[in-house]
């Protein structure tokens, strides 16, 4: 009889143990774990990714090997020197001045105003991206303005001199050159391909540490900072439209690529956001879409060709619904409101009128300034692009025949603002170059009439070594150095005279 007993209680406790499990399971198996999701339920923002119920689990590791290895020999160190100088906005005077018994120079200079200061050498280091077998390097604009000398080491531990192409300060981009074969180059990618949540590689030369790769993914794009200021200093023309990611990048970083999984480059390296002046977090590129249009005007024409919509805009999106509503926008529309559109401008030409609200280019949506400008950019003068807008809440589309600065379709040679100066210029020969201690300059042979007679007191014989303190070896340079400026400092030196002397000179009269 016990033995019975014991037999059913052990057989009534196995049963009511395995209900219990396959109750727990069942509910589990239709109720995900998670509070409010349920398993085999796939929400819509997953729909077009192409990832479904059975794919790999998100946070799979990737490989970056191959990419790094393809990219890793692309980018190079490059290393600048600025040399030292003393500075005088005097007019020539004799090596010896009539009190120097009296009054040593410093003294002198001091009673009768002859301003004197000294700038020490300087030194910097950044990185660059070859984007050609035969040299040509792109870098940021702000790694080698103003460099007496640039140095580039490769991956291989080999060391060229370099010489800047051209350069642009309002998309912070330049272009350098060493005279070297069969390199190795990073092919572009497609900056408007990328996505957020895209993994990435920064590659580069931070804290003068030797090559870095360092990874993260795409937080963010079409970021604007307010950093890039254009050839005259001011932020209304610079073009900033860059991408944010989380790879870790530092000083000497700049310059450097942002490469995908595919090894391609999608941009160049240019800023961090951060409080200490070290990596905190956020890093930003310049998308190679803009790269690569501004690589091949510098190369091909000296300057970058850059075209205008010819308006002047807000965001729709940064409206409140208060002054979206004082201005007829629908609450419901985003994009770039027309605040004016100027009146030889492209736009006007095209029936682009205040109030519009411009909402695609070549099918391209825009919703922020940023956007509009990484969409322009990639165009020269003359080239067409079709704008869709809102006007009194009805779509409409024209074609825009983009224009230039100065409102007309004719291409920006360097060539132009130089002979704007009314000079006989001629390149200082080397053995001249050797006598004065100098590494190169432009001798101003003969003035004539225009910019250096009516606005400055410089004397036939003068030879620039510099235009806004940047080094300038060639009348090449000089020509470079001025293209599309409004205004430059011209400084140099006549020989057998003491000092360096500048000389301040407006060109804006040739630039509209």
């Amino acid at each position: 009889m016990k033995l019975k007993q014991v037999f059913f209680t052990v057989l009534i406790s196995a049963l009511t143990s395995m209900a219990i499990v396959w109750g727990f399971g069942s509910y589990f198996k239709t109720s995900n774990t998670y509070g409010g999701q349920q398993a085999g339920i796939v929400p819509s923002n997953y729909k077009y990714t192409g990832l479904t119920e059975g794919d790999q689990p998100l946070g799979g590791a990737p490989d970056f090997i191959q990419p790094a290895q393809a990219a890793t020999p692309t980018v190079v160190h490059i290393k600048t020197k600025t040399n030292a100088k003393q500075v005088t906005n005097s007019l020539p005077r004799t090596q010896r001045n009539p009190f120097s018994d009296l009054l040593d120079d410093d003294m002198f200079n001091q009673f009768f105003g002859q301003r004197n200061g000294v700038i020490p050498e300087q030194r910097a280091s950044g990185s660059g991206v070859i984007i050609s077998e035969d040299g040509f390097i792109v870098t940021n604009n702000h790694v080698v303005q103003q460099a007496d000398e640039i140095m580039v080491t490769l991956s291989n531990k080999k060391t060229y001199k370099a010489k800047v192409v051209g350069s642009d300060p309002a998309y912070d981009i330049a272009v350098i050159k060493i005279e070297a074969s069969a390199l190795p180059y990073l092919i572009y990618g497609n900056s408007d391909d990328v996505k957020v949540g895209q993994w990435v590689l920064a590659i580069g030369y931070p804290l003068n540490l030797e090559t870095t790769v360092t990874a993260g993914i795409i937080s963010a794009k079409a970021r604007s900072l307010g950093l890039n200021r254009d050839k005259n200093g001011s932020p209304a023309n610079a073009v900033e439209s860059f991408i944010q990611t989380d790879a870790a990048v530092n000083s000497g970083n700049s310059g450097g690529a942002l490469v995908n999984t595919d090894g391609k480059l999608i941009g160049i390296n240019s800023a961090i956001a951060s409080p200490t002046g070290y990596y905190s977090g956020y890093s930003y590129a310049i998308p190679v879409n803009i790269v690569k249009k501004v690589v091949d005007d510098i190369i091909k024409f000296g300057t970058v060709q850059r075209a205008y919509l010819g308006i002047e805009y807000a965001n729709a999106s940064d409206m409140s619904d208060e002054e979206k509503k004082s201005r007829g926008i629908p609450a419901n529309v985003y994009g770039i409101y027309v605040q004016n559109a100027t009146a030889d401008g492209g736009a006007a030409a095209a029936g682009i009128k205040k109030g519009d609200i411009i909402k695609t280019i070549n099918g391209v949506s825009v919703t922020s300034g940023a956007e509009m400008q990484e969409q322009v950019s990639r165009y020269k003068p003359g080239d067409k692009v079709t704008v869709n807008y809102i006007r009194n809440e009805k779509e409409m589309s024209s074609v825009i025949t983009l224009k230039n600065k100065s409102g007309n379709y004719d291409v920006v040679k360097a060539e132009a603002t130089v002979d704007a100066l009314g000079a006989d210029l001629v390149t200082l020969d080397a053995k001249k170059a050797k006598e004065f201690g100098v590494t190169g300059g432009v001798i101003v042979k003969k003035i004539k009439d225009g910019v250096l007679n009516d606005q400055t007191r410089m004397k036939d014989g003068f030879i620039i070594l510099k235009v806004n303190d940047k080094n300038i070896a060639s009348l090449e340079e000089l020509k470079q150095a001025v293209s599309d400026k409004k205004s430059v400092t011209i400084s140099g030196f006549y020989p057998g005279y003491e000092g360096l002397y500048e000389y301040p000179v407006s060109l804006e009269k040739n630039d509209e």
